[in-house]
């Protein structure tokens, strides 16, 4: 009986080896993690623009939101004249658990094509203000810059163009 026993025992000892090798050779091991790539951000196509708007003596503001819809305050009136309006869109490339923040620059003066300056204040963004990054490297993350502009009296601001830049700063935490 002992000799019967002792035979199920290895019969088992062996079935078990031969299980576990063939799981370990299903399995994938690393030595370390990926080293550390630094994020990447492009602009793409798609600028922040607020439209055509009209704006009485007192002026406002013309917001942006990250979706890109378009409101106003004060006397400023949206107009469509076939003018489009549309948050910025930025294409970020981060690692897969990166933490990223987004800084908005500080308010930044943009010039009007006949005379003129308006006020620039760029936020809020979609993701953010901190997100993780969920996606491979190779995949692009959309971020979505909005922003509000200040609109003075008809003096100030005359009807025209206004053209300028703005800074937003990424980091990596």
């Amino acid at each position: 009986m002992i000799t019967y026993i002792e035979s199920i025992r290895n019969t088992l000892f062996r079935l078990l080896m031969i299980t576990g090798a063939i799981l370990s050779l299903n399995q994938t091991a690393f030595g370390q993690e990926q080293p550390p790539r630094p994020i990447r951000i492009y602009p793409t196509s798609q600028i922040l623009s607020f439209g055509a708007f009209y704006h009485g003596a007192s002026g406002g503001t013309v917001i942006i939101d990250p979706s890109g819809s378009r409101s106003a305050t004060g006397d400023v009136i949206p107009l469509g004249l076939g003018y489009s309006f549309s948050a910025a869109m930025f294409e970020v490339h981060a690692h897969r658990g990166t933490v990223i923040s987004i800084l908005n620059g500080p308010p930044v003066t943009i010039s009007g094509s006949n005379g003129g300056s308006i006020q620039l204040v760029t936020g809020p963004t979609d993701p953010g203000p901190t997100f993780v990054s969920t996606v491979h490297f190779n995949v692009p993350i959309p971020l979505y810059v909005g922003g509000t502009i200040t609109v003075g009296s008809p003096v100030a601001n005359p009807p025209g163009t206004y053209n300028g830049t703005f800074n937003i700063t990424i980091v990596k935490e």
